[in-house]
């Protein structure tokens, strides 16, 4: 008897060592090299430290961060599988898309990482500076006026088709697998602007056209809101990290709580920093809430609009 307690004992803790030795895979929805990648390469470590697992960043790409999403909607709720989404996937697809291979109701909610205003940018080469000149180069372009997105029905999407409805001039819609191709595309003049994080900012060298907010902000003070430039548009873009619907709660618990701390690390701090993305830390509870106000905005918006997967 003793010798089949003591092998349930081992196995036990061989379980709990597996367990632990197992990688957490969180997979962000849009390409290597953009802001929801580097938040999720910047936190990965800490959260690790505070698991007591490996976290693992996997980029699953496509439509506008559908496919990543999707996959982690079909992962077993056992902890291993994360996504880390910025809004598009998660309060705009669901009313942009009747064939979305998820449901809002697939995801657990497990913490707010960042919540920053939209930043419409230009290469220097450009020749725009203002949202006057964008509406004026896209009337005088009749249609040949290119703008990008990470993706149809993206916030860069649908942003950039509310300033084409607003300004009532035509603008051509140019779809990339994420926010890095489509800062390469900028500099190489293939799209004429792009409205996003503004984390590519500094690093690229590009104009700041107009920020998407209610008033300045502290980042870049020199770039004046849509409103002051006579287009009543405020927008942000957040990101988060969510669970399979059905994970444990304990695991969430913890999850949630080593998210915080990572957000404390003065390293990821820094880094938020650079991105030019403020951390806005909301635990389960409040990011759900959130999310679903989030949901009613952009259904209104959406639907309000007739916005379509072609547009």
């Amino acid at each position: 008897m003793q010798r089949i307690f003591a092998a349930f004992l081992l196995g036990l803790v061989m379980l709990n060592l597996a367990q632990a030795q197992t990688p957490i895979t969180i997979v962000v929805n849009f390409a290597a090299g953009g802001s929801a990648d580097r938040m999720a390469r910047l936190i990965a470590p800490e959260m690790a430290e505070t698991l007591g697992s490996q976290l693992v960043v996997k980029n699953v790409t496509g439509a506008a961060g559908a496919i990543g999403a999707a996959e982690v909607a079909r992962a077993r709720p056992d902890g291993n599988t994360l996504l880390l989404s910025t809004t598009g996937p998660m309060a705009i697809q669901p009313f942009f898309r009747s064939d979305l291979p998820y449901r809002v109701a697939d995801f657990a909610p497990i913490c707010l990482l960042g919540d920053a205003p939209v930043m419409m940018m230009a290469a220097p080469i450009s020749g725009l500076r203002t949202v006057q000149d964008v509406v004026e180069r896209a009337r005088q372009t009749g249609g040949g006026f290119n703008y990008g997105s990470a993706g149809p029905g993206s916030l860069p999407h649908i942003v950039m088709a509310a300033l084409a409805q607003t300004a009532s001039v035509p603008m051509t819609h140019i779809p990339f697998r994420g926010s890095s191709e489509a800062i390469i595309a900028l500099l190489r003049n293939d799209i004429s602007i792009y409205a996003d994080l503004p984390g590519p900012l500094r690093a690229n060298n590009l104009i700041g056209v107009g920020v998407m907010a209610e008033s300045r902000t502290a980042e870049f003070p020199g770039t004046p809101t849509l409103r002051e430039q006579g287009f009543d548009l405020v927008y942000s873009i957040w990101a988060g990290l969510y669970a399979p619907a059905g994970t444990p709660q304990a695991f969430l618990a913890r999850a949630e709580a080593a998210c915080e701390k990572a957000l404390r690390v003065p390293a990821v701090v820094e880094g938020f920093a650079r991105l030019s993305t403020p951390i806005t830390f909301r635990g389960q509870r409040d990011f759900a809430l959130m999310q679903q106000a989030e949901l009613e905005k952009f259904r209104t918006i959406v639907q309000g609009a007739g916005l379509k997967p072609g547009d």
